[in-house]
């Protein structure tokens, strides 16, 4: 057995000790090749590429392309360089999402537009994005192809997100199409790697492959009520962040939803940027609305149809750690 300590997902309750021990043996080599897959000759760009990797992370994609692996042959050699893949196919949007946000902050440090301008922060992005698909060259035509139609996916999702519904089109399903695209579908991805390198049957592929995309719908919806019911960054953010920022996420589509006189004030302080005596009331308001429950709602669906993929699959240690990770995105929002 691995001497690795499990930390983060890995130390769920739920999780069996030894499995998680030797899939967290398999993060630290992991960790090993992101870090030498950015190192350029270029000290700047080093540094840059560096940046949110030395920021931290769950490293919650790699976790999943390990854990799939569990329904085949785990010590398939590509499960390493594909659980860096998509670990860098995450960073490298994230580079970019932060330029066009203009955020100032990323995993708790200085974001990269920030400390060294826009251009940099987007070449950053793209270089990392090309290690990745360096790495994907020696995986295969379905691994190109696979990566290929993710990172199709992801783009799609920040164009929908940047232009906003067009006439006719509900909000809140435009705003689930926007989750599917941008979150969903790479994490959906990282478990069919994991699956698919390690010779697992092709229905369990295809199984672990949905019940991934219902889980990371639900993982961004639980974000999403997090940022609003949390006293404390639990989410990472500052709670009410996205309502501070004018963002709308799904508590708030719930709420504009409805037309009730008692809950004008709060409409009206929704989807525009806020002051702090501002967001501290919309706060207060939004928590006492039944958009809450509407949203709460919403996330128990998307968990409950990814545990019914998994009650398919063959029982033991990995379909239980994939159960534990429902569970957990459920509880995490309270």
């Amino acid at each position: 057995m691995s001497g690795s300590v499990p930390s983060g997902f890995l130390a769920l309750p739920g999780i069996d000790e030894a499995l998680a021990r030797e899939v967290q043996a398999g993060l630290d080599r992991v960790e090993e090749r992101l870090r030498e897959s950015v190192a350029a000759s270029d000290p700047l760009l080093t540094a840059a590429a560096t940046h949110l990797l030395s920021a931290g992370g769950k490293r919650f994609r790699a976790t999943l392309v390990l854990l799939a692996a569990r329904f085949g042959d785990p010590e398939a050699p590509e499960l390493t360089p594909a659980a860096a893949v998509v670990e860098l196919t995450h960073v490298a949007t994230l580079y970019h999402d932060d330029v066009m946000d203009e955020a100032e902050l990323r995993r708790g440090e200085l974001s990269a537009n920030q400390r060294w301008g826009n251009s940099v922060a987007i070449l950053t992005g793209d270089f990392v994005f090309a290690r990745a698909s360096e790495m994907l060259a020696d995986l295969g035509t379905d691994a190109v192809r696979l990566q290929a139609q993710t990172f199709g996916r992801l783009v799609q999702g920040q164009i929908l997100e940047t232009s906003g519904p067009r006439e006719g089109v509900d909000p809140l399903e435009h705003y689930l199409q926007v989750i599917a695209d941008k979150t969903a579908s790479l994490i959906a991805s990282s478990a069919r790697f994991g699956a698919m390198f390690s010779g697992a049957d092709p229905k369990v592929i295809e199984t672990i492959t949905r019940a991934c995309d219902a889980l990371g719908m639900a993982f961004q919806l639980s974000d999403d009520i997090l940022d609003v019911a949390s006293e404390t960054d639990q989410s990472g953010k500052t709670p009410g962040t996205d309502l501070r920022e004018g963002v709308l996420t799904l508590p708030m589509f719930h709420a504009l939803r409805g037309a009730e006189p008692e809950h004008a004030h709060l409409r009206d302080l929704l989807g525009r940027p806020l002051d702090d005596a501002e967001t501290d009331e919309a706060l207060r308001l939004l928590r006492a609305h039944p958009a809450m429950d509407a949203a709460r709602a919403d996330l128990d669906a998307w968990a409950d149809r990814a545990r019914a993929e998994l009650a398919t699959l063959p029982a033991g240690p990995a379909r239980a750690a994939f159960e534990a990770l429902c569970d957990y995105v459920v509880e995490r929002s309270g």
